[in-house]
């Protein structure tokens, strides 16, 4: 009957089937407005289902609307349903899985395959059989007290940062925390100041939110403070632990402009501290932060020092801003989810966290000096490394080169992923004689390999 067909061995019910069948039937014009629907007793015959079956069927269609019965008439197909097909769809596209690259110095990803999955999984079977009730409920927009108190006690520890944690705030990553502060701090047209060269990713955010950005040139300690000022008094963006993409840290008279800077105009600077848990040489920087708690929103996350996947984040927040970003946070998505948060609080407070962290300080500077050693051995000494000894990118110095986007095109169609540093800059061109190479992820003979790779294809292709 009507053509239509049953799949008894489905997952979808016969009267689902039935009813899906038929609407669509409805919905595209092949059963015209004012159609007569044939009895239940004959739909079930022709379709051989039981009458109930078909029953349900219509019924969940007359409840929708798409056919209209009354007593004494029979039941019709309901007028003004029928749609005219898209005309300008988008044609689905073949998803492709990851692009294998020969050679994959990516920035940002931390080291995945010695993260410490069994002892995770057994904190997490153990604080979910551990979860109160009260805990699987709307627990509010702040995040669990017992991993903001331990993110306290890990920021003392391990930076000597004191921190109420009453002034923490729990995020899905570093980006949530910079979209709900972009949405706090916005006044029509509100401008930002920014570092140039910057992570393109987070400045994105601020532009999606209408933000104007007034780009501050970077040297080798970080932004340029003395560039701060005008008629401009909008929130500062800053890395000043190790600057993205440069490597810089900034010196104590910049970070007292910043300040300076922020009381004067009422302002307030954002402090992004991406993966100052791995320097080194010598201790962790002291935030900026600890200058000024009144003026600093201070943005941490574990997706650098963990796994992406993870996406806890966390941002220190300044009193007089703690009521709108928790109404923010409340409108938006709430919560985070409360398993990875309770499994995060035991992973500091038993202390694996702390012992995760310096293994992979140890196992990230290994790694580095290989970089470095490989650069020497492929390219002698024509180049010149940026920034600080920390992270897990270095900024390198090509004198004479030019990698703008269509080298960052081509070497990733032959199988090399690299990211000029000019990528991350607003005013373009002033950077373009430096790459970025991330090594975190890689195992020392994926470092060689790789630069030198590099090296064959620079030559080959008239860079060196």
């Amino acid at each position: 009957m009507w053509g239509i067909k049953l799949y008894r061995n489905s997952d979808v019910s016969l009267k689902r089937q039935i009813y899906l069948a038929v609407r669509d039937m409805i919905v595209q014009g092949n059963l015209p407005p004012g159609e007569v629907v044939p009895s239940s007793r004959q739909l079930a015959r022709d379709l051989n289902v039981s009458r109930a079956t078909v029953n349900e069927a219509l019924d969940m269609l007359n409840v929708e609307g798409y056919i209209v019965s009354s007593q004494g008439a029979p039941t019709r197909v309901a007028q003004g349903i029928m749609l005219d097909p898209p005309t300008d769809a988008a044609p689905r596209t073949q998803k492709e899985g990851p692009p294998d690259f020969a050679a994959d110095f990516r920035t940002g990803q931390p080291e995945l395959r010695l993260f410490p999955r069994y002892a995770w999984q057994q904190i997490s079977s153990e604080t979910l059989g551990g979860m109160s009730s009260a805990l699987l409920g709307y627990t509010g927009p702040q995040g669990l007290p017992a991993l903001r108190n331990e993110i306290s006690l890990w920021l003392y520890r391990s930076k000597g940062l004191s921190v109420d944690a009453q002034d923490i705030y729990i995020t899905a990553g570093a980006t949530h925390a910079l979209s709900i502060l972009a949405d706090l701090l916005y006044r029509e047209s509100q401008e930002i100041w920014f570092e140039d060269p910057c992570n393109i990713e987070m400045l994105q955010t601020f532009i999606n939110k209408g933000y104007r950005i007034r780009p501050v040139p970077v040297d080798e300690c970080g932004m340029q403070t003395d560039h701060l000022g005008g008629q401009s008094s909008g929130p500062v963006y800053v890395t000043p632990s190790h600057q993205f993409p440069l490597g810089g840290i900034l010196p104590a008279d910049r970070r007292a402009a910043l300040i300076r800077y922020a009381r004067t105009n009422d302002s307030y600077i954002i402090e992004d501290d991406y993966d100052s848990e791995f320097r080194y040489y010598g201790d962790s920087v002291s935030p900026l932060y600890a200058m000024d708690p009144d003026r600093v929103v201070y943005v941490g996350t574990f997706s650098k020092v963990l796994f992406p996947a993870l996406r806890i984040g966390y941002a220190v927040v300044p009193r007089q801003l703690q009521q709108s970003w928790g109404r923010l946070r409340t409108h938006t998505d709430v919560q985070n989810p409360p398993f990875e948060q309770a499994a995060l609080a035991e992973f500091l407070h038993t202390r694996k966290f702390d012992r995760h962290i310096g293994k992979m300080r140890k196992i990230y500077g290994e790694r580095r000096q290989v970089l470095l050693a490989s650069l020497h051995d492929q390219f002698g000494d024509d180049w010149r490394s940026w920034g600080d000894a920390a992270g897990l990118h270095l900024a390198v110095e090509f004198p004479g080169a030019c990698f703008d986007e269509a080298f960052r095109q081509r070497t990733r169609q032959d199988r090399i992923r690299i990211t000029p540093l000019d990528y991350h800059s607003i005013q373009k061109g002033l950077h373009a004689n430096k790459l970025l190479f991330g090594y975190g992820h890689l195992e020392p003979d994926e470092i060689r390999d790789g630069i030198m790779l590099l090296h064959a294809y620079l030559k080959d292709h008239g860079y060196l």
